[in-house]
Protein backbone atom coordinates (compact mmCIF):
# COMPACT_ATOMS: atom_id res chain seq x y z
CA UNK A 1 0.00 0.00 0.00
CA UNK A 2 3.08 2.17 1.19
CA UNK A 3 4.65 1.51 -2.59
CA UNK A 4 1.29 2.38 -4.75
CA UNK A 5 1.11 5.62 -2.69
CA UNK A 6 4.48 6.77 -2.98
CA UNK A 7 4.37 5.34 -6.86
CA UNK A 8 1.05 7.99 -7.35
CA UNK A 9 2.92 10.40 -5.49
CA UNK A 10 5.72 10.08 -8.07
CA UNK A 11 3.86 9.99 -11.03
CA UNK A 12 1.30 13.09 -9.74
CA UNK A 13 4.71 15.36 -9.22
CA UNK A 14 6.03 13.95 -12.54
CA UNK A 15 2.82 14.48 -14.71
CA UNK A 16 2.70 18.29 -12.84
CA UNK A 17 6.40 19.21 -14.02
CA UNK A 18 5.86 17.76 -17.38
CA UNK A 19 2.44 19.69 -18.08
CA UNK A 20 4.15 22.67 -16.05
CA UNK A 21 7.09 22.39 -18.68
CA UNK A 22 5.09 22.08 -21.48
CA UNK A 23 3.07 25.25 -20.66
CA UNK A 24 6.44 27.92 -20.12
CA UNK A 25 7.81 26.02 -23.18
CA UNK A 26 4.33 27.23 -25.08
CA UNK A 27 4.14 30.73 -23.29
CA UNK A 28 7.83 31.32 -24.79
CA UNK A 29 6.51 30.36 -28.44
CA UNK A 30 3.56 32.21 -28.20
CA UNK A 31 5.55 35.36 -27.05
CA UNK A 32 8.24 34.92 -29.08
CA UNK A 33 5.99 35.17 -32.22
CA UNK A 34 5.36 38.66 -31.33
CA UNK A 35 9.13 39.97 -30.95
CA UNK A 36 12.20 39.55 -32.86
CA UNK A 37 15.45 39.74 -30.82
CA UNK A 38 17.08 42.64 -32.19
CA UNK A 39 14.09 44.73 -32.62
CA UNK A 40 12.16 46.40 -29.59
CA UNK A 41 10.39 44.04 -27.69
CA UNK A 42 8.93 43.76 -24.39
CA UNK A 43 9.21 41.80 -20.91
CA UNK A 44 6.14 39.67 -19.40
CA UNK A 45 5.38 37.85 -16.03
CA UNK A 46 2.93 35.53 -14.99
CA UNK A 47 1.65 34.55 -11.44
CA UNK A 48 -0.17 31.69 -10.17
CA UNK A 49 -0.96 31.61 -6.19
CA UNK A 50 1.14 34.61 -5.56
CA UNK A 51 4.19 32.75 -6.81
CA UNK A 52 5.50 33.89 -9.81
CA UNK A 53 5.48 31.02 -12.54
CA UNK A 54 7.13 32.21 -15.68
CA UNK A 55 8.75 35.74 -16.83
CA UNK A 56 10.44 36.37 -20.15
CA UNK A 57 12.13 39.52 -21.73
CA UNK A 58 12.55 40.25 -25.27
CA UNK A 59 13.98 42.17 -27.60
CA UNK A 60 16.28 45.88 -27.27
CA UNK A 61 15.78 48.78 -24.70
CA UNK A 62 17.70 50.91 -27.21
CA UNK A 63 17.85 50.65 -30.66
CA UNK A 64 21.55 52.60 -30.46
CA UNK A 65 23.01 50.73 -27.63
CA UNK A 66 21.40 47.35 -28.05
CA UNK A 67 21.02 46.98 -24.34
CA UNK A 68 18.60 44.13 -24.10
CA UNK A 69 15.36 44.08 -22.61
CA UNK A 70 15.38 41.99 -19.17
CA UNK A 71 12.00 41.71 -16.34
CA UNK A 72 13.78 44.32 -14.54
CA UNK A 73 13.81 47.22 -17.57
CA UNK A 74 11.69 49.98 -17.04
CA UNK A 75 9.45 50.81 -18.97
CA UNK A 76 6.84 53.96 -19.42
CA UNK A 77 3.47 52.54 -18.70
CA UNK A 78 1.16 54.78 -19.74
CA UNK A 79 -2.23 55.01 -18.70
CA UNK A 80 -1.66 52.42 -16.09
CA UNK A 81 -0.07 55.20 -14.66
CA UNK A 82 -3.82 56.41 -13.56
CA UNK A 83 -4.34 53.64 -10.73
CA UNK A 84 -1.40 55.01 -8.88
CA UNK A 85 -2.24 58.58 -8.91
CA UNK A 86 -5.85 57.20 -8.11
CA UNK A 87 -4.43 55.73 -4.68
CA UNK A 88 -2.72 58.73 -4.04
CA UNK A 89 -6.34 60.44 -4.21
CA UNK A 90 -7.79 58.22 -2.07
CA UNK A 91 -5.28 58.27 0.43
CA UNK A 92 -5.70 61.59 0.97
CA UNK A 93 -9.35 60.90 0.88
CA UNK A 94 -8.80 58.35 3.89
CA UNK A 95 -6.43 60.89 5.70
CA UNK A 96 -9.20 63.35 5.55
CA UNK A 97 -7.22 65.62 3.65
CA UNK A 98 -10.00 66.10 0.65
CA UNK A 99 -13.17 64.21 -0.38
CA UNK A 100 -13.90 62.36 -3.34
CA UNK A 101 -17.09 64.58 -3.39
CA UNK A 102 -14.99 67.93 -3.65
CA UNK A 103 -15.90 69.44 -6.62
CA UNK A 104 -13.07 71.44 -9.01
CA UNK A 105 -14.04 74.85 -7.89
CA UNK A 106 -12.60 74.00 -4.46
CA UNK A 107 -9.19 73.17 -6.48
CA UNK A 108 -9.43 75.58 -9.86
CA UNK A 109 -11.48 78.80 -8.64
CA UNK A 110 -10.27 80.10 -12.00
CA UNK A 111 -12.78 77.68 -13.87
CA UNK A 112 -14.49 80.10 -16.33
CA UNK A 113 -17.75 78.48 -15.33
CA UNK A 114 -18.27 78.51 -11.73
CA UNK A 115 -21.15 76.11 -12.46
CA UNK A 116 -19.56 73.69 -14.28
CA UNK A 117 -16.97 73.66 -11.55
CA UNK A 118 -19.33 72.75 -8.80
CA UNK A 119 -21.01 70.29 -10.48
CA UNK A 120 -17.56 68.10 -11.79
CA UNK A 121 -16.06 65.94 -8.46
CA UNK A 122 -13.29 64.30 -7.73
CA UNK A 123 -15.15 60.83 -8.16
CA UNK A 124 -16.28 62.15 -11.58
CA UNK A 125 -12.59 62.55 -12.93
CA UNK A 126 -11.47 59.34 -11.09
CA UNK A 127 -14.24 57.50 -13.27
CA UNK A 128 -13.73 59.43 -16.52
CA UNK A 129 -17.82 60.17 -16.09
CA UNK A 130 -16.84 64.19 -16.22
CA UNK A 131 -18.65 65.40 -18.49
CA UNK A 132 -15.44 68.00 -19.39
CA UNK A 133 -14.27 67.73 -22.86
CA UNK A 134 -10.96 67.19 -24.13
CA UNK A 135 -9.92 70.63 -25.53
CA UNK A 136 -6.56 70.51 -25.90
CA UNK A 137 -5.63 71.88 -29.16
CA UNK A 138 -3.03 68.77 -29.66
CA UNK A 139 -2.77 69.08 -33.73
CA UNK A 140 -2.58 72.64 -34.34
CA UNK A 141 -0.30 73.18 -31.06
CA UNK A 142 2.21 70.25 -31.54
CA UNK A 143 5.28 72.10 -30.82
CA UNK A 144 3.83 73.24 -27.41
CA UNK A 145 2.49 69.61 -26.18
CA UNK A 146 5.76 68.03 -26.90
CA UNK A 147 6.72 69.56 -23.63
CA UNK A 148 3.35 70.94 -22.06
CA UNK A 149 3.23 68.94 -18.43
CA UNK A 150 0.23 68.82 -16.27
CA UNK A 151 -0.92 72.07 -15.81
CA UNK A 152 -0.52 73.32 -19.52
CA UNK A 153 -2.20 69.89 -20.06
CA UNK A 154 -5.61 70.63 -17.90
CA UNK A 155 -5.98 74.42 -18.10
CA UNK A 156 -8.11 73.98 -21.48
CA UNK A 157 -10.91 72.10 -19.42
CA UNK A 158 -10.78 75.18 -17.03
CA UNK A 159 -12.33 77.33 -19.94
CA UNK A 160 -15.51 74.86 -20.31
CA UNK A 161 -18.54 76.77 -21.06
CA UNK A 162 -20.75 73.53 -22.25
CA UNK A 163 -20.14 69.28 -21.06
CA UNK A 164 -20.43 66.89 -22.89
CA UNK A 165 -23.13 65.10 -21.13
CA UNK A 166 -24.10 65.78 -16.98
CA UNK A 167 -21.52 63.98 -14.51
CA UNK A 168 -22.05 60.70 -13.58
CA UNK A 169 -24.33 59.97 -16.42
CA UNK A 170 -22.07 58.63 -19.05
CA UNK A 171 -18.59 57.64 -19.60
CA UNK A 172 -16.03 59.38 -21.98
CA UNK A 173 -12.27 58.18 -21.56
CA UNK A 174 -9.72 61.53 -20.56
CA UNK A 175 -6.32 61.47 -19.93
CA UNK A 176 -6.62 65.66 -18.81
CA UNK A 177 -8.76 64.75 -15.89
CA UNK A 178 -6.03 63.18 -13.97
CA UNK A 179 -3.65 65.61 -15.10
CA UNK A 180 -5.73 67.39 -13.04
CA UNK A 181 -5.99 65.12 -10.58
CA UNK A 182 -2.17 64.79 -10.22
CA UNK A 183 -2.72 68.82 -9.29
CA UNK A 184 -5.32 68.67 -6.49
CA UNK A 185 -2.27 66.22 -5.29
CA UNK A 186 -0.21 68.96 -5.43
CA UNK A 187 -2.24 71.93 -4.09
CA UNK A 188 -3.04 69.16 -1.06
CA UNK A 189 0.61 67.78 0.27
CA UNK A 190 2.05 70.99 -0.49
CA UNK A 191 5.45 69.26 -2.99
CA UNK A 192 5.81 67.58 -5.98
CA UNK A 193 3.34 65.13 -6.61
CA UNK A 194 5.61 62.79 -7.91
CA UNK A 195 7.46 62.84 -4.33
CA UNK A 196 4.45 62.08 -2.48
CA UNK A 197 3.81 59.21 -4.98
CA UNK A 198 7.82 57.90 -4.53
CA UNK A 199 7.24 58.58 -0.67
CA UNK A 200 3.79 56.68 0.14
CA UNK A 201 3.51 54.66 -2.67
CA UNK A 202 6.13 53.64 -4.12
CA UNK A 203 8.78 53.04 -1.11
CA UNK A 204 6.10 51.03 1.27
CA UNK A 205 5.55 48.92 -1.92
CA UNK A 206 9.25 48.63 -2.32
CA UNK A 207 9.48 49.66 -6.10
CA UNK A 208 12.98 51.04 -5.82
CA UNK A 209 14.00 51.59 -9.49
CA UNK A 210 10.18 53.00 -10.68
CA UNK A 211 9.79 56.47 -11.26
CA UNK A 212 7.43 59.44 -12.69
CA UNK A 213 7.94 62.16 -15.81
CA UNK A 214 8.73 65.36 -14.80
CA UNK A 215 9.46 67.34 -17.54
CA UNK A 216 12.24 65.15 -19.58
CA UNK A 217 12.97 63.14 -16.42
CA UNK A 218 13.04 60.10 -16.56
CA UNK A 219 16.03 60.40 -20.18
CA UNK A 220 18.20 57.71 -19.08
CA UNK A 221 18.00 54.10 -17.21
CA UNK A 222 14.78 53.57 -19.10
CA UNK A 223 13.42 51.78 -22.47
CA UNK A 224 12.96 54.07 -25.55
CA UNK A 225 10.20 53.61 -27.33
CA UNK A 226 9.60 52.96 -31.09
CA UNK A 227 6.88 53.02 -33.93
CA UNK A 228 8.00 51.84 -37.50
CA UNK A 229 7.42 54.14 -40.76
CA UNK A 230 6.49 53.96 -43.60
CA UNK A 231 9.80 52.70 -44.98
CA UNK A 232 9.76 50.06 -42.69
CA UNK A 233 12.65 51.72 -40.20
CA UNK A 234 12.43 52.26 -36.35
CA UNK A 235 11.63 55.67 -35.18
CA UNK A 236 11.69 56.81 -31.55
CA UNK A 237 8.52 57.64 -30.49
CA UNK A 238 8.38 58.72 -26.65
CA UNK A 239 9.78 62.54 -24.93
CA UNK A 240 10.16 64.77 -27.28
CA UNK A 241 8.92 63.16 -29.88
CA UNK A 242 5.54 62.33 -28.60
CA UNK A 243 2.60 65.37 -27.67
CA UNK A 244 2.01 65.14 -24.49
CA UNK A 245 4.32 62.84 -22.98
CA UNK A 246 5.65 65.50 -20.88
CA UNK A 247 1.86 65.35 -18.91
CA UNK A 248 2.18 63.05 -16.24
CA UNK A 249 -1.29 62.57 -14.42
CA UNK A 250 -2.29 60.53 -17.29
CA UNK A 251 0.63 58.22 -18.02
CA UNK A 252 4.22 59.42 -16.46
CA UNK A 253 4.79 56.10 -13.85
CA UNK A 254 7.62 54.60 -15.26
CA UNK A 255 8.51 50.47 -14.06
CA UNK A 256 9.15 46.99 -14.20
CA UNK A 257 6.97 44.52 -14.80
CA UNK A 258 8.88 42.93 -11.43
CA UNK A 259 8.39 45.75 -9.32
CA UNK A 260 4.42 46.09 -10.93
CA UNK A 261 4.00 42.46 -9.42
CA UNK A 262 5.35 44.62 -6.21
CA UNK A 263 2.81 46.77 -6.75
CA UNK A 264 -0.18 44.22 -7.03
CA UNK A 265 1.09 42.41 -4.15
CA UNK A 266 0.91 45.93 -1.94
CA UNK A 267 -2.71 46.55 -3.53
CA UNK A 268 -3.61 42.79 -1.75
CA UNK A 269 -1.92 43.35 1.49
CA UNK A 270 -2.78 46.76 2.24
CA UNK A 271 0.01 48.33 2.32
CA UNK A 272 -0.77 52.04 1.12
CA UNK A 273 -3.86 52.34 1.56
CA UNK A 274 -6.68 50.77 4.00
CA UNK A 275 -8.38 47.68 3.19
CA UNK A 276 -11.67 49.25 2.67
CA UNK A 277 -10.31 52.00 0.57
CA UNK A 278 -9.00 48.94 -1.93
CA UNK A 279 -12.00 47.44 -2.19
CA UNK A 280 -13.83 50.40 -3.32
CA UNK A 281 -11.14 51.03 -5.71
CA UNK A 282 -12.02 47.29 -7.11
CA UNK A 283 -15.77 48.04 -6.98
CA UNK A 284 -17.47 49.09 -10.19
CA UNK A 285 -18.67 52.60 -9.31
CA UNK A 286 -22.84 53.35 -8.32
CA UNK A 287 -24.19 55.92 -10.60
CA UNK A 288 -27.91 56.18 -9.85
CA UNK A 289 -28.72 58.50 -13.24
CA UNK A 290 -26.68 56.38 -15.20
CA UNK A 291 -27.36 56.63 -18.86
CA UNK A 292 -24.90 55.50 -20.95
CA UNK A 293 -26.18 52.53 -23.49
CA UNK A 294 -23.39 50.61 -21.93
CA UNK A 295 -23.25 49.51 -18.27
CA UNK A 296 -20.75 51.26 -16.15
CA UNK A 297 -17.35 48.92 -15.95
CA UNK A 298 -15.56 51.55 -13.87
CA UNK A 299 -14.30 51.20 -10.31
CA UNK A 300 -12.02 54.10 -8.88
CA UNK A 301 -9.83 54.13 -11.57
CA UNK A 302 -9.51 50.30 -12.77
CA UNK A 303 -11.37 48.41 -15.07
CA UNK A 304 -13.47 45.31 -14.09
CA UNK A 305 -14.80 43.41 -16.75
CA UNK A 306 -15.50 39.85 -17.78
CA UNK A 307 -12.49 38.28 -19.79
CA UNK A 308 -14.05 34.81 -21.09
CA UNK A 309 -16.25 34.70 -18.26
CA UNK A 310 -13.44 35.52 -15.62
CA UNK A 311 -13.86 38.01 -13.58
CA UNK A 312 -11.09 40.64 -14.56
CA UNK A 313 -9.60 43.72 -12.80
CA UNK A 314 -7.02 46.18 -15.48
CA UNK A 315 -5.69 48.32 -17.05
CA UNK A 316 -4.15 48.80 -20.08
CA UNK A 317 -1.55 51.72 -21.03
CA UNK A 318 -0.43 53.02 -24.35
CA UNK A 319 2.23 56.14 -24.86
CA UNK A 320 3.70 56.88 -27.52
CA UNK A 321 5.33 53.84 -29.04
CA UNK A 322 4.95 52.19 -25.11
CA UNK A 323 2.12 49.96 -24.51
CA UNK A 324 1.28 47.71 -21.82
CA UNK A 325 -1.68 45.46 -20.14
CA UNK A 326 -1.96 44.85 -16.90
CA UNK A 327 -4.86 42.17 -15.39
CA UNK A 328 -5.47 40.49 -11.98
CA UNK A 329 -8.16 37.57 -12.05
CA UNK A 330 -8.54 37.15 -8.37
CA UNK A 331 -10.92 34.16 -8.46
CA UNK A 332 -8.00 32.31 -10.56
CA UNK A 333 -5.44 33.83 -8.40
CA UNK A 334 -3.43 34.64 -11.58
CA UNK A 335 -1.50 37.96 -12.06
CA UNK A 336 -0.59 38.88 -15.72
CA UNK A 337 1.73 42.02 -16.79
CA UNK A 338 2.96 42.70 -20.23
CA UNK A 339 5.10 45.92 -20.84
CA UNK A 340 6.28 46.84 -24.69
CA UNK A 341 8.53 49.94 -26.59
CA UNK A 342 6.77 49.03 -29.64
CA UNK A 343 2.98 49.02 -30.47
CA UNK A 344 1.98 45.27 -30.54
CA UNK A 345 -1.67 43.96 -30.64
CA UNK A 346 -2.32 43.32 -26.69
CA UNK A 347 -5.50 42.03 -26.32
CA UNK A 348 -5.11 39.53 -28.89
CA UNK A 349 -1.91 38.39 -26.85
CA UNK A 350 -3.85 38.02 -23.48
CA UNK A 351 -6.28 36.19 -25.24
CA UNK A 352 -3.64 33.72 -26.81
CA UNK A 353 -2.22 33.36 -23.65
CA UNK A 354 -5.34 32.70 -21.55
CA UNK A 355 -6.48 30.40 -24.00
CA UNK A 356 -3.32 28.63 -23.01
CA UNK A 357 -3.65 28.85 -19.25
CA UNK A 358 -7.62 27.62 -19.81
CA UNK A 359 -6.01 24.35 -22.14
CA UNK A 360 -3.73 23.41 -18.92
CA UNK A 361 -6.36 24.15 -16.22
CA UNK A 362 -5.08 27.37 -14.95
CA UNK A 363 -8.01 28.93 -15.49
CA UNK A 364 -10.29 26.46 -13.97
Amino acid sequence: MKYMLVSFLLFFVTATTQSQTMLINQLDSLFATYFKPDEPGGAVLLVKNNKVVWKQAYGIADIDTKEKITTNTIFNTGSISKTVVAYAILKLAAEKKLSLDDNLYKYFPDFKSKVIAEKVKLFHLLTHTSGLPDSRKVKEENEFYLTAKDEENFAPLKATMELEFEPGTKYKYSNPCFNGLALIIEQVVGIKWQDYIKQFIFIPAGMKTSDITDGPHPSTGVAHAYVKNSKGEFEELDYGEEPTFAAAGNGGVWSSVEELWQYEQAIQQNIFITEDWIKRSRTIYSFPEWKDANPNRLGLSWFITKESDMSMIGHTGSQGGFISDYCWLPEQKVFYILLCNIPKPIKDMRTKLFTLLQQHKWLD
